[in-house]
């Protein structure tokens, strides 16, 4: 079953909310994860990695978990194994953050309609920098 995905939804997240926690965010620069924060800092987002191995990831301070990060978070970027996803979304909901961001292949129904329930925008199985660069990046006026 293919999801309906309402861009302009996707487009007023990425023009609007401006901290992102990227959960899983890797030291490693040929990851996903890497690339995709690294992006999103160089298009000027504030970008919070989230992984309990690490301290420091692009010289900006790594958290363990969501609930570790000592400011308000907007989206919480989730590159994690599905299995995983419901305990970052209750995270997300008990730091309110205002969405939860899925990567692009990570795939939770159950997880995202309790973020949908505690008031949260859901984005699932989508790539947050790609989506970046086809809505708002490349608009032109």
């Amino acid at each position: 079953m293919t999801e309906l995905v309402d861009f302009n939804l996707i487009r007023k997240i990425l023009e609007t909310l401006r901290t992102v926690a990227v959960v899983g965010c890797s030291p490693k620069p040929g990851r996903p994860s890497h690339d995709v924060a690294r992006y999103l800092v160089a298009a000027g987002f504030t970008v919070i990695p989230v992984n309990p191995g690490q301290h420091e990831i692009l010289g900006l301070p790594c958290y363990p978990d969501l609930a570790a990060v000592p400011c308000p978070v907007d989206v919480v970027n989730i590159f994690r194994r599905p299995e995983e996803v419901p305990a970052v979304v209750e995270a997300a909901i008990a730091k309110k953050a205002r969405v939860v961001w899925m990567q692009e292949g990570i795939v939770h129904r159950e997880a995202a309609r309790r973020a949908q329930e505690a008031g949260l925008w859901v984005v699932m199985d989508r790539c947050i920098k790609t989506d970046y660069q086809n809505l708002v990046a490349g608009r032109s006026g």
